[in-house]
């Protein structure tokens, strides 16, 4: 209960601090790096390591190939469970779109390729297939001379 209460007190902190919390990154160092490395954004622009944020704020945050565009709706210090991390902000409605199309594409583009090399027996076909071909193109192509 103590804990809650001071949770509901902060009025604004720092978003390296607040993304650890929210469990976006293990470590807070990691969420240095990553504030560092121009990975989280707010109005279209880098934030700082010492940034303090507010409820309401939107931030843009790049992990991996996703990138979460997320409204703060709370603010703690205390890095607690999953569920009420999650608590802690609501993913805009065009960020979820945007993942999931991206998403989809990922998976029609790994269906497009091949799931293996050829085998060795594979190998043997293609090449044997490939010398028939060439075989009857040299029988029907002929040059003449007259």
């Amino acid at each position: 209960m103590q804990k809650q209460l001071e949770q509901s007190a902060l009025q604004s902190m720092r978003v390296d601090k607040w993304l650890w919390a929210a469990r976006f990154f293990k470590t807070r160092s990691i969420a240095k790096d990553a504030i560092e490395g121009g990975k989280v954004h707010h109005n279209n622009e880098r934030v700082k390591v010492s940034k303090e944020i507010r409820v309401g704020m939107e931030l843009t945050i790049q992990q991996g190939i996703d990138r979460k565009t997320v409204m703060i709706k709370a603010l703690s210090d205390v890095r607690g469970p999953a569920p009420i991390a999650q608590q802690l902000y609501e993913e805009t409605e065009v960020s979820i779109a945007r993942r999931e199309l991206i998403s989809t594409q990922r998976k029609l583009h790994n269906l497009a390729r091949p799931e293996h090399r050829p085998s060795k027996k594979d190998r043997r076909e293609i090449s044997k297939f490939k010398q028939e071909n060439d075989q009857q193109f040299d029988q029907n192509w002929s040059y003449n001379d007259d």
